[in-house]
């Protein structure tokens, strides 16, 4: 037994070497299908997390990670796709990576092991009670992000700990999210399992304080912005979908509005003008729901 259970060898994916390239694929999917199950049990948590993510963003806050290697590296796809996908300011959700930028394309040896970096880093940002910081350790023992908790906590932010290794002391953090992944299939490659189980969190907490924002209305991303072609296809639909108009009139309509889908919405179903539609908007916190049912 080592320090951290993603470092011990898994008994199941022993003699890894001597498969095919079928028997490989299985021994990883096989490990890969237990880790639902390990999220599922951890999902009370999870919707903590998304919580507290809900409540910085929408008092003008930020929600920002902290991680190292694999787990810096989906927090940074997980943050850059918020924009693009619910019209979210790109300054709002923030992933910072041990070592910086440079280390989401080559490692940075020895960043992790730097409690300092962290402190500094969660300095440099300003962060404060407004904001909820994620911290993703896969193993639990990340320096850099341990010093950054740490110090978002005594700044007064809500801290969030994800992590696939040991049980963190109690009462350290205000949400731990805690995933018994165990030995990866490859002894210690956190890309695998504990990579698996973080871009699944990652998706939950984002998405689920997204929807809470009303960035989505059923299940349509309708603060999308048509940067290329297939999203504003995808614009175009939606509005066709939700204002009950033919796709002709759906486009000409979201023209009209700049490209703003629930603008489109609102004017084509409230029989007003983009501006009035704006407006109504405005006043219902930028709700859609709120505002086609009238509160």
């Amino acid at each position: 037994m080592t320090g951290s259970p993603t470092e011990d060898r898994n008994p199941r994916s022993e003699g890894l070497d001597r498969l095919d390239s079928l028997g490989i694929v299985k021994v990883l999917h096989g490990e890969d299908r237990r880790v639902a199950d390990v999220v599922t049990v951890a999902l009370p948590d999870v919707a903590r997390a998304v919580d507290h993510a809900f409540d910085a963003l929408d008092r003008g806050g930020r929600l920002v990670y902290f991680g190292a290697g694999t787990s810096g590296r989906l927090a940074q796809l997980d943050a850059s796709e918020i924009p693009p996908t619910f019209g979210f300011p790109e300054d709002r959700v923030v992933a910072v990576i041990a070592g910086g930028p440079g280390a989401l394309l080559r490692a940075v040896e020895g960043a992790e092991d730097d409690a300092l970096e962290g402190v500094a880093a969660v300095r440099e940002l300003g962060i404060g009670p407004s904001d909820c910081v994620v911290g993703i350790t896969a193993s639990g023992t990340t320096r850099f992000v341990l010093g950054a908790l740490g110090e978002a906590r005594e700044r007064g932010a809500s801290t969030v700990m994800f992590t696939c290794g040991p049980p963190p002391s109690p009462g350290l953090w205000h949400v731990v999210i805690h995933l018994e992944t165990g030995p990866e299939a490859v002894a210690g490659s956190t890309r695998l399992k504990a990579g698996t189980a973080t871009k699944m969190v990652l998706n939950m907490i984002s998405t689920g304080a997204m929807v809470r924002l009303g960035r989505v209305h059923d299940n349509l991303m309708v603060e999308v912005r048509g940067g290329n072609a297939k999203l504003q296809h995808r614009a175009e639909g939606i509005v066709a979908q939700l204002a009950e108009l033919p796709p002709a009139e759906a486009r000409a309509l979201l023209a009209r509005c700049e490209g703003e889908v629930k603008t489109a919405v609102v004017a084509a179903r409230r029989r007003v003008d983009p501006a009035e539609a704006r407006a109504l908007l405005e006043a219902g916190g930028g709700n859609l729901r709120r505002v086609l049912e009238g509160r």
